[in-house]
């Protein structure tokens, strides 16, 4: 077994560990427990005794501190899955060694290319060792680059006990990309403070607030008629859907939008003449901005409504996450401690906020405050996925470094 940061990455990418939203199980594919099984031997066999997976596939292990005095706990995350936004069966890694610039032309789809302009990330890595897909499926840096540096300084810190740390928690878990990453996670076994995901994207930043978010679900109930006599009386509840999405303004759209600018986004439409249902998921940076969105929403509902008067519709708002920034700014030691070791391993720390989310935001509101560490890839979700073998050996410095200083300022 080979044990360097990007051979256990090439290791893991080819394990197919896609989640499915549809999935009513846990972990919502069975597959994802193949990783697990994995990741839990590779454990055992550098040392840490209490190594396992639970059956909700969640995977837990503990670095022993090697000091006396008290040492804040603190745990280290990543998820398992990869995005059921593009296909992740049948992997095939390419490493593009000593990259010297320029676009990048997958193999496998001719279509398929990286484009220093679509990817400026790229003017960066001249000299490093890039690795991509084959362009036919996505890669799973996301967050299989995280899971490789984890395991990588686990293993760093195991074989080079004169380096001083408190006890360190892994946890690696299922279904982030689906929003249930960690709805059975238990808190208590793991028995942290304090922790992070390493889950992010450029080499240097850290992440310490994110997108707040709630799900919206717009249910329609029309007038069903045969077609033949229709004439004023049929409300086609999928007409009435299209006008619904056809009224979202263009401005509040996550195509247009950036920085701290939130937007409303649908994300599935079903339904019949009788019936039909719109998804959305609602993005912002506060909670006010939300309310306003969802406001927004419901007023073009009720507006398209106005023509289909046998018509009606339901209107339901689920919270999914909120911003971690609210609970991390309790802790600042945590991100002070995090820059100090980001600067520790070479490079300019950057704090910034992700447009999206994290396990580490709702862990923050459940009692383990975690902002996000950069795991190095880039492009996440598509066949266009890519990370670089040094940003991710950057990224298992920054694991060691951490755990040094959280020994030094106990």
């Amino acid at each position: 077994m080979t044990d360097t940061v990007i051979d256990r990455f090439l290791r893991y990418v080819v394990i197919d560990t896609q989640s499915d939203p549809k999935s009513p199980s846990q972990p919502s594919t069975e597959k994802q427990k193949n990783l697990g099984h994995l990741l839990v031997a590779e454990l055992l066999a550098i040392g840490l005794a209490d190594a396992h997976m639970d059956e909700n596939g969640y995977v837990y292990a503990t670095i022993p501190s090697n000091v006396e005095k008290p040492v804040p706990v603190i745990c280290f995350c990543s998820h398992m899955d990869t995005a059921p936004d593009f296909t992740g069966t049948n992997v095939k890694p390419q490493i593009l060694r000593n990259y010297s610039g320029g676009d990048i032309q997958l193999s496998g789809d001719p279509k398929q290319v990286i484009r220093v302009s679509d990817h400026p990330a790229l003017k960066d890595q001249i000299g490093n060792d890039i690795i991509t897909t084959d362009g036919t499926t996505l890669l799973g840096a996301d967050d299989k680059a995280g899971i490789a540096e984890i395991m990588s300084a686990a293993q760093f810190l195991i074989d080079n006990p004169a380096i001083k740390h408190g006890t360190i928690k892994l946890l690696f878990t299922p279904d982030e990309e689906i929003g249930r990453g960690v709805d059975k996670v238990d808190l208590a076994k793991l028995g942290a403070q304090f922790a992070y995901t390493m889950d992010g994207s450029t080499a240097g930043y850290i992440e310490d607030e994110t997108f707040s978010a709630d799900g919206v679900e717009i249910t329609i109930e029309g007038v069903a008629i045969h077609p033949g006599f229709a004439k004023g009386r049929m409300q086609n509840a999928i007409k009435i859907a299209g006008a619904i999405i056809d009224r979202l303004p263009k401005y509040i759209a996550p195509e247009t939008t950036t920085g701290r600018e939130g937007f409303i986004h649908p994300t599935g439409v079903t339904g019949s003449m009788e019936k039909a249902a719109l998804s959305f998921i609602i993005r912002d940076f506060h909670d006010e901005g939300l309310t306003a969105k969802e406001a927004i929403l419901e007023t073009i509902a009720k507006d398209v409504l106005k023509d289909y008067p046998g018509a009606s519709y339901g209107f339901a708002v689920h919270e999914q996450y909120r911003n971690m920034k609210a609970i991390l700014d309790r802790n600042p030691e945590i991100v002070d401690n995090a820059v100090e070791a980001v600067r520790r391993a070479g490079m300019e720390p950057v704090r910034g906020s992700i447009r999206g989310g994290t396990d580490g935001s709702r862990l923050s509101f459940m009692g383990l405050p975690c902002p996000n560490i950069f795991a190095g890839g880039h492009a996440f979700h598509s066949p266009l996925e890519w990370v670089s073998r040094q940003d991710m050996e950057k990224a298992v410095a920054t694991i060691v470094e951490l755990a040094k200083v959280w020994e030094e300022r106990a």
